[in-house]
């Protein structure tokens, strides 16, 4: 097979996103690939790449805001959830962007880093609840506990769930990708998300509430959450995938990349 100079091009970077795992880009013939799929053809790299900075920036901002919503339960109508769902879904539409775009292992990479500002966020906060405090500010050291005092069960809860949902909503999206040669986007985004979310607010609920709250309102909260996430997800859909198409555009980067489920490699 001859290939033209830009096909080397693709050649070559397809070499080296595969690395000695060939099984990274697989399923799709080289010859359509170089045709229809749009894979990395500049020099920048993803560390140069203001974007994907962006994205990082937002998807840590979200985890740790939601951590800190996350305390305060909350009644609307017959609704019931905990307030860190008003922000929480952001970080699963980042989620299928970034993968989507630059692969699992860069997700999967985002997560571990989420779960350790998280660790950090924490620390700091637990460090300074117990800082002695100005005796004639009490009150203040009183409203300190409340809002940002650490309760580790939430903390802990917390990373389970984002560890557990977002990796498996980034393996699934990844997978699908590959199996559909990166056709139905839609559905690949929303079928992830849909799962990832399942296991993500059962995991949640139960660690942080279970013994908490009555089994009828733990029922309540996980399904009203669940529901809000996938809702969200669907409704801000048409945004997210004009979002992916704009980024490649731009990026000039399309990666394939069949995930594997171990915490590395």
């Amino acid at each position: 097979m001859v290939l033209s100079s830009s096909g080397l091009g693709y050649l070559v970077l397809i070499q080296k996103i595969a690395g000695s795992n060939p099984a990274r880009i697989t399923n799709f013939d080289l010859n359509n690939s170089l045709k229809d799929l749009r894979m990395l053809k500049n020099n920048k790299g993803l560390n140069q790449s203001i974007v994907f900075d962006i994205l990082i920036a937002l998807f840590i901002t979200t985890l740790i805001v939601s951590n800190i919503l996350s305390v305060k339960i909350v009644q609307f109508s017959v609704f019931t959830f905990d307030g860190g769902t008003i922000l929480f879904p952001l970080a699963y539409i980042i989620s299928d962007i970034i993968t989507e775009i630059y692969g699992f292992k860069q997700m999967r990479r985002l997560i571990y880093i989420g779960i350790g500002m998280l660790a950090l966020m924490s620390l700091a906060l637990f460090i300074g609840q117990h800082l002695p405090s100005d005796p004639s500010s009490s009150t203040n050291q009183k409203a300190y506990t409340d809002i940002l005092g650490v309760a580790w069960r939430i903390v802990l809860a917390s990373m389970t769930a984002l560890f557990f949902g977002d990796f498996f909503n980034s393996y699934i999206l990844a997978f699908l990708k590959i199996k559909t040669k990166g056709k139905d986007l839609w559905l690949r985004v929303v079928g992830s998300t849909a799962i990832g979310s399942l296991i993500d607010t059962v995991c949640f609920s139960l660690l942080a509430f279970l013994g908490t709250i009555s089994g009828s309102d733990l029922l309540k909260l996980i399904g009203t959450v669940y529901f809000i996430k996938v809702a969200t997800e669907i409704i801000v859909s048409p945004l997210t995938l004009r979002v992916i198409g704009y980024i490649k555009k731009r990026e000039n980067i399309d990666v394939f990349e069949l995930p594997h489920l171990r915490l590395r490699g």
